[in-house]
C-alpha cells in the first residue's frame, strides 16, 4: 500500500533527526512522568549516581530499562510491520499475521498454568520465544508442503498463519478453562501487554536480536521496493525471490517474537506506524524501514508512559492503550487518498 502523494519531501537525514528528537523526548518523558515525578536535575543526579537511593533506584533500575525496553519493542514492530505490508502486498498485515503472538501466548500461558513463570524467573520469555519459534517454524513448513514445486506463495503462508493461530488460540483458552483464577488474570494480563518487567538483561536480548534483525532487512530494501510491486517484475529485475522473502519473513518474524517473549502482544504499532510514515514520506524501503522503527520506538514510548500514568496507582495494560490510540488512527488513514483506489 503507498499513497498517492507523499505529505513531504524530506531528504532522509532530516526525517531521522525528526523522528529521533520526537523519540528522545518520549524516553525522557517516560522517566520522568509516573507515579513519582521527577524534575530534569534529579534525573541527571540519579544518571551520574548522585542523589537520595530511591530515586537512583527509579532512575536507573526502574524506568531507564523500562523505556529503553518499550523503545525497542516498538521499533522492532514498526520494522516489522512495515516488512510483512511489502512481503504480502497487504496493507492489513502486521507482526502477528504468521500467529507469531499465538504461539507466543501459548508458550507463556503454559508457563503460567503449569507454575513455572512463579519458580523460574526467565521462564515466561523464553517459553514465549520459544512458541512464537515453533509457530513461526509450523507455517513455513505448511507452506512450502503446499505450495507449488516448493516455493514460498505468500497466499498460502498467510492462510497457513490464520490456521495455525487459531489452532494455538484454541490451546490458550482450553488451557485456561482449567486453570485457576489467579493464573488466568495472570495470563491474561500477559497477553494484553506490559512492560511492568523490563530490565537491563531483556533490553541486551532486545538489542542483540533487533541490530541483526534489523541490518538484515535494510539490506533488503531495494528488493523489498521491488516485491511490493509484484513477484513477477521483481523477479524480471534480477531479485531472487525465494531468497529474499525466506530472509525477510525470517527477520521480521525474529523480531516479533523477541520482542512479544518480553512485552506480550500489543497491536497496532506495526499496523499504523509503517502506514503513518508511507503517509508522510512515501514508501521507499531504505527510508521506510528506519524511520517505522524510530517511529515505532516513539509510539511505544509514549503509549507505555500512558499506561502507567492516567489510571494512578493501577496500570493499564498497553495493549489497551495503543488500541484505543490505534482505532481511530487507522480509521483516519484509511480515509487518505491512496494509489489505486
Amino acid at each position: 500500500m503507498s499513497y498517492a502523494r507523499p505529505l513531504f519531501a524530506w531528504p532522509l537525514a532530516l526525517r531521522i533527526a525528526a523522528l529521533t528528537g520526537v523519540a528522545l523526548i518520549a524516553v525522557v518523558a517516560a522517566i520522568r512522568l509516573g507515579a513519582v515525578s521527577l524534575s530534569t536535575s534529579e534525573i541527571l543526579d540519579a544518571l551520574l549516581g548522585r542523589g537520595d537511593a530511591t530515586t537512583i533506584t527509579i532512575v536507573r533500575g526502574l524506568r531507564l530499562p523500562r523505556a529503553f525496553q518499550a523503545s525497542l519493542v516498538g521499533a522492532a514492530l514498526g520494522v516489522s510491520g512495515a516488512t510483512f505490508q511489502a512481503l504480502l502486498r497487504n496493507p492489513l498485515a502486521e507482526p502477528y499475521t504468521l500467529g507469531v503472538s499465538s504461539g507466543a501466548a501459548a508458550g507463556a500461558v503454559l508457563t503460567v498454568v503449569t507454575g513455572w513463570s512463579a519458580r523460574i524467573v526467565w521462564s515466561l520469555p523464553v517459553a514465549a520465544f520459544a512458541g512464537a519459534a515453533i509457530s513461526m517454524l509450523l507455517v513455513f513448513r505448511i507452506a512450502y508442503s503446499v505450495g507449488a514445486d516448493r516455493h514460498l506463495d505468500t497466499r498460502v503462508l498467510l492462510l497457513a498463519g490464520v490456521v495455525v493461530s487459531a489452532f494455538l488460540i484454541a490451546l490458550v483458552w482450553l488451557a485456561l478453562t482449567f486453570a485457576e483464577s489467579d493464573a488466568v488474570r495472570s495470563a491474561i494480563f500477559w497477553m494484553m501487554g506490559s512492560h511492568s518487567g523490563a530490565s537491563w538483561r531483556s533490553v541486551a536480548i532486545l538489542l542483540a536480536c533487533f541490530a541483526p534483525g534489523f541490518v538484515v532487512l535494510l539490506a533488503l530494501a531495494r528488493p523489498l521496493n521491488l516485491l511490493s510491486i509484484g513477484e513477477p517484475t521483481a523477479a524480471y529485475l534480477g531479485t531472487s525471490v525465494e531468497r529474499t522473502k525466506l530472509l525477510a519473513f525470517g527477520a521480521a518474524t525474529l523480531l516479533t517474537a523477541t520482542a512479544v517473549s518480553v512485552s506480550g502482544t500489543i497491536g497496532f504499532v506495526g499496523l499504523i506506524v509503517p502506514h503513518t510514515i508511507r503517509l508522510l514520506w512515501g514508501s521507499e524501503h531504505r527510508s521506510l524501514l528506519p524511520c517505522a522503527a524510530l517511529g515505532g520506538a516513539a509510539f511505544l514510548a509514549a503509549t507505555d508512559t500512558l499506561a502507567r500514568s492516567i489510571a494512578g496507582a493501577n496500570e493499564l495494560p498497553i495493549g489497551i492503550v495503543t488500541a484505543l490510540i490505534g482505532v481511530p488512527c487507522f480509521v483516519w488513514l484509511l480515509r487518505q487518498p491512496t494509489v489505486g483506489r
